[in-house]
Order: structure tokens, then C-alpha cells, then sequence
């Protein structure tokens, strides 16, 4: 696995709540932090079902790379916003049905950094590879040197971003680096995405402020937002729904709980998949 240099000593702001790691705790991980845990039972105190959700836009992220290593013969993925890596990780996924597919991964907290390094591991024909990048330098991505040892930009390339868009400040422009980011790839790549859904979302104007006091900026988007970043695109049945609801698996239990019978509210997230034309 091939990786950025970065040796010299770096301030993790554990004091502070980050998302990927807030993620990690209702996701059941142990790489969170007390002010993680202390922001996650403010979420979880104003929206209920938040871990559920959690569990469901993970098993959709799952769903959808097995669609694309396997029915769409995708063998190439850039995942932004990695996220504390959690197995099964999206490149165990995909080279699990193609073992000869390639992911980079790449992230702007150092501490994913550090357990990437040591959990995303490649299988022996396939690769994978880290950089420590931030969504709203899509030039840096670009033509970072892990990425392009890496991915073949002349072929069909995953661009997945997971739960990550809700947290880019308006002023970012995250469609226009969106757009950037696919127009750097060829006709027949992919664009998977989920977001925390404008519509469903109770309580999310006061948790908006929970999250600007930790100088982290949260902005739910609308459905119409969210289709936005598929412009270009075409967009795979059953569209853009609720995470659950999107090709749900028949031959295996997923990890939502049944009992609880998730609708829409239950995962307020917007999920989907589009075909670049």
C-alpha cells in the first residue's frame, strides 16, 4: 500500500467532535474520543434513530459496491471521505467479488490516516492505496501521486462519498467540485452518493448549531440538492431513495435490525447511483 510521508507530529483534535469518528460510534467502533461519544448522545437524544441510520446507509455503501464490482464491472474506486476504516471496508468488498480491483481512499483526518495505513490492506492481485486530501481540493486528489500509481484515469472509475456531503460549507461549492471531480473521469464511470436528507431529517436545524459550535458546519440537503450532483448522469433503478431502499439484499440478513421496520424517517438519508454518459 502506498501512502503520503507524514511523519512530523500532528494535532488530532481529539478535544473536538468529528464526524468520521462520531460515525464510528454508532457504528459500535472503539476510534472515537470523549467529545465523539458526548456530540453522538447529543445526536442520538434529537434523532432517535440515528444508529439505525447509520447501519443502513453502511449496508447500502456495501450493497452498491458489490453492484459495481460485480454487475457493472467497475474495477476502480476513489472513496473521499473514507472515514475510520470498518470491515468489512469497501475495498475488501469489491475485490472480494473482483479481486483484481483497485480502490484509493482518501480522507483530511489524520487519525483515519493512521488506521489506514495499517487496515487497508490490498489482496495480492489487487491494490489499494491512502492520501490525506481534503473534498474541497479535488486538484490535489487529482494528481496525487498515490492516485495516479493507482487508478487509470483513461478507464471506468467509482467515485463514492459516503455521508460525506452534508458537510461541506455552501461556499466550498461541493457540486462544482463534484463535477470537477467527474469530469477528470471517462464516460461509463460511476457516482455513489449519500446524504443526510433535508425532508427527513427532525431536529436537524438545532443539531446544525450542536455542530457549528464544534467549528464543523452541517447543511442537510434536499432531494432536489442532492440530484443535482448526478447531473451528468444516469441514474441506476430504483433511483435516488432512502438507503434501505435501495436493491435491498434477499439471500443474506443485512444489519437493520427487521423489527424495527425502517422507513424513510427512520434513515433520513438520500441515497444513489448514476452511470456517467
Amino acid at each position: 500500500m502506498s501512502h503520503t510521508d507524514a511523519r512530523a507530529p500532528i494535532d488530532l483534535r481529539t478535544d473536538r467532535a468529528h464526524p468520521a469518528r462520531i460515525y464510528d460510534v454508532f457504528l459500535g467502533g472503539k476510534t472515537n474520543y470523549p467529545a465523539d461519544r458526548a456530540m453522538a448522545a447529543t445526536v442520538a437524544e434529537k434523532m432517535p434513530s440515528v444508529q439505525l441510520a447509520a447501519r443502513l446507509n453502511r449496508e447500502f455503501v456495501l450493497r452498491a459496491v458489490r453492484y459495481l464490482a460485480g454487475e457493472a464491472g467497475v474495477r476502480q474506486f476513489l472513496d473521499i471521505g473514507t472515514g475510520i476504516p470498518t470491515s468489512p471496508n469497501l475495498h475488501e468488498v469489491a475485490q472480494e467479488t473482483a479481486p483484481e480491483s483497485r480502490v484509493v481512499y482518501a480522507d483530511n483526518d489524520p487519525i483515519v490516516l493512521a488506521h489506514s495505513r495499517a487496515l487497508h490492506v490490498s489482496s495480492a492481485v489487487g491494490r489499494t492505496a491512502y492520501i490525506q486530501a481534503d473534498f474541497t481540493d479535488p486538484e490535489a486528489i487529482l494528481a496525487s501521486a498515490e492516485l495516479r500509481d493507482t487508478l487509470d484515469l483513461g478507464q471506468p472509475v467509482a467515485l463514492t462519498m459516503g455521508l460525506l456531503l452534508h458537510w461541506i460549507d455552501p461556499k466550498d461549492e461541493p457540486h462544482a467540485v463534484v463535477r470537477r471531480l467527474m469530469d477528470a473521469l471517462p464516460v461509463g464511470s460511476c457516482l455513489m452518493i449519500s446524504v443526510f436528507a433535508r425532508e427527513l431529517a427532525g431536529g436537524s436545524a438545532t443539531l446544525q448549531d450542536d455542530f457549528a459550535a464544534e467549528g464543523t458546519a452541517l447543511r442537510p440537503l434536499t432531494r432536489d440538492e442532492t440530484l443535482r450532483f448526478f447531473d451528468g448522469t444516469e441514474l441506476i433503478d430504483p433511483g435516488l431513495v432512502a438507503p434501505h431502499e435501495w436493491r435491498p439484499r434477499t439471500d443474506v440478513p443485512e444489519i437493520g435490525d427487521p423489527a424495527a421496520g425502517p422507513g424513510a424517517a427512520s434513515a433520513p438519508i438520500w441515497a444513489g447511483l448514476g452511470v456517467k454518459k
